[in-house]
């Protein structure tokens, strides 16, 4: 995939599922919180996930759904705790450091914009080093939205500015594409297989890659 490198200035990447293996929250969600909540509930591992999965979709899509503080009142578990220990599953996607290499040396901004919340964001750089690569790290947290809701888009261009006309978005969130979209974000690219896992996923509307190696080439020609 060739994209107008000339004509971005900015590159906005989303963390879990696009730069990092969404396998980790994946499995974190749906395997390792029913297994520890079921033994604190003393109920069977069927019962603990059907309640969990009744409580994720109602709060799918809000910064509640995001929140560590949120789920650790809400389940009486120690979230971060429960997450270190199955932090050796965070993994970064192929090709992730040479792109963000190949972002600097061609001189764009490069902003990590996430909806996960800060303790898990800094969980996740942590283990994997990325943190120096960026110019600006950003939680949704910290500005009271989720990436769903276009008034976001509004809010992160007054806490890190840039032109939405020379702004590249990758994410893996199709619903997140989709408020971009409709604030008006310039670029939109859809990552395919945001768990590796998993089978890759139709991107609808949306260029899709499945890993950042696909973006190199064109990229090293503008640097």
């Amino acid at each position: 995939m060739d994209l107008p490198w000339a004509e971005l200035d900015c590159v906005l990447l989303d963390m879990d599922g696009t730069l990092l293996d969404l396998n980790f929250d994946n499995h974190f969600w749906q395997e390792h919180i029913p297994l520890r909540y079921a033994e604190a509930r003393a109920i069977s591992l069927d019962e603990a996930r059907a309640e969990l999965r009744s409580r994720y979709r109602e709060r799918a899509a809000t910064l509640e759904w995001y929140s560590v503080d949120f789920w650790q009142s809400e389940l009486d578990l120690d979230i971060m705790r429960l997450k270190e220990e199955v932090a050796h599953l965070i993994a970064v996607h192929p090709h992730v450091a040479d792109f963000l290499d190949a972002l600097r040396a061609a001189g764009k901004q490069i902003v990590l914009v996430t909806n996960a919340h800060e303790k898990s964001l800094a969980l996740k750089m942590q283990r994997t080093g990325l943190a120096a690569r960026f110019d600006t790290l950003i939680s949704a947290h910290e500005l009271g939205l989720p990436k769903e809701d276009p008034a976001f888009w509004t809010r992160l261009q007054h806490r890190v500015p840039f032109v939405r006309s020379r702004t590249l978005l990758v994410d893996d969130n199709l619903a997140v594409l989709d408020s971009a979209r409709v604030w008006g974000m310039g670029r939109l690219l859809a990552v395919t297989r945001p768990d590796t896992r998993r089978a890759q996923k139709p991107s609808d509307a949306y260029p899709g890659i499945v890993d950042f190696g696909e973006l190199l080439a064109g990229l090293s020609r503008t640097g």
